[in-house]
């Protein structure tokens, strides 16, 4: 295998669970960790990295891989940052939520290679909590990790074809897909999920207050519709800034559908939208992706 080093440049939630599923499915090499000093102190603590550094330009030197796990604002940042410095067969991908504005800015450092340096991706897995405290070797067993190659991206060759049997052996389920359709899709079933989440948790605190007992009155269905209500704001603001248009078309259209129930309490129209929203194919159990974004 010609992956001897890897660079996880944020080694928090998904980053440090990345390193636990490396270490538990067999990796020997070595994994360096780039974050700020007091997380790259409690990582090495839980061994989720082997190494420690802070400053990005010197955690990639000598990696032939590199993942960026950071929010969507630091990824761009960091892939024209450290661009330059990657040697030619070094191998860069990420976990954001994102990845229009991303591959922009992944063509507009690498150019025409792009497709041997830049491998797009987003591992749909996550907890409604962040921090590598909360990382876990078995995160992305049963999770979607999508990629999104670039036009004439070869996927079965090299350091993208070792890396996608990396994901393989964590236990993720590989699917490969188009830029825009993923930030579409995406917006549909991860972004809107949590603003509605999000949405539903500041009206109970507004008609109730912070302290009513909510959650024990309501029960499990109020308790799993609002988990991810507790997901960090500064992860969610990037995700939502690089995909805004797709994520206004999903809620406008979900504002209009809890707007016709609304007219419909009384008439059958309700039992029409119950009859449908039946059809739905349920998610399997072990499926949940947390507060994957």
């Amino acid at each position: 295998m010609s992956i001897r080093q890897i660079t996880i440049i944020g080694t928090g939630l998904i980053g440090g669970s990345f390193g636990l599923a490396l270490k538990k499915s067999g990796f020997s090499g070595r994994i360096v960790g780039c974050d700020r000093a007091p997380v790259l102190e409690q990582a090495l603590k839980i061994g989720t990295i082997d190494s420690a550094q802070t400053d990005p330009i010197e955690a990639v030197r000598g990696s032939q891989l590199i993942l960026l796990a950071a929010p969507v604002g630091a990824i761009i940042e960091l892939i024209g940052r450290l661009g330059p410095a990657l040697p030619p067969d070094a191998l860069l991908t990420d976990t954001g939520g994102t990845k229009r504005e991303i591959m922009a800015q992944a063509a507009k450092t690498f150019g025409d290679s792009v497709g041997q340096r830049f491998l797009a991706g987003h591992p749909m897995a996550g907890k409604e909590r962040s921090g590598v405290e909360m990382a876990a070797p078995d995160l992305f067993q049963g999770a979607t990790w999508f990629v999104a190659p670039s036009s004439g991206q070869k996927m079965d060759e090299g350091l993208i074809g070792e890396f996608l049997v990396c994901i393989a052996k964590i236990g993720a389920d590989i699917e490969t897909i188009d830029v825009a359709e993923h930030d579409r899709l995406c917006g549909w079933i991860s972004h809107l999920p949590q603003m509605l989440s999000t949405g539903l948790a500041a009206a109970l605190v507004e008609e109730f207050g912070e302290d009513a007992s909510l959650l024990e009155a309501g029960g499990r269905a109020l308790r799993e519709m609002t988990r991810i209500s507790a997901s960090p704001y500064g992860i969610w603001r990037d995700v939502v800034l690089t995909n805004k248009q797709n994520v206004r078309e999903a809620l406008l259209k979900l504002e209009q559908k809890l707007a016709h129930i609304r007219e419909n309490l009384d008439t059958r129209g309700l039992e029409e939208e119950f009859e449908r929203a039946h059809k739905l194919k349920k998610v399997s159990p072990g499926k949940d992706g947390g507060a994957g974004n």
